[in-house]
């Protein structure tokens, strides 16, 4: 079936970086369009980054452009998402995500990025 696992969460201090990963499996990874959205306490999901299946068309919105970078290592059933000069506001629950259509039809657990000094 299909699964993703996400991984590389973390407390980070203001200004630090992170990579957190998705390890996929169940699925022709590399024929997908894949997401990472995050949700942070109390409020509503947020996407940070898109990712085209050959790994050569990324979008991000102003929340995370200039910081945040998604790749991809098809090979490897692997989404990456690097995070750099990392906010408090950045603070959520970070999941990866199968894009189906105009929505998303399979999540992982997510993996906690805490933010703080």
């Amino acid at each position: 079936q299909v699964q993703l696992v996400e991984s590389g969460g973390g407390l980070v201090q203001p200004g630090g970086s992170l990579r957190v990963s998705c390890a996929v499996s169940g699925f022709t990874f590399s024929t997908y369009w894949m997401t990472w959205v995050r949700q942070a306490p109390g409020k509503g999901l947020e996407w940070v980054s898109v990712i085209n299946p050959g790994g050569d068309a990324t979008v991000y919105p102003d929340s995370v452009k200039g910081r945040f970078t998604i790749s991809r290592d098809n090979a490897k059933n692997t989404l990456y998402l690097q995070m750099n000069n990392l906010k408090p506001e950045d603070t959520a629950l970070y999941h990866c995500v199968r894009n189906y259509g105009h929505g998303y039809d399979s999540w992982g657990q997510g993996t906690q990025v805490t933010v703080s000094s």
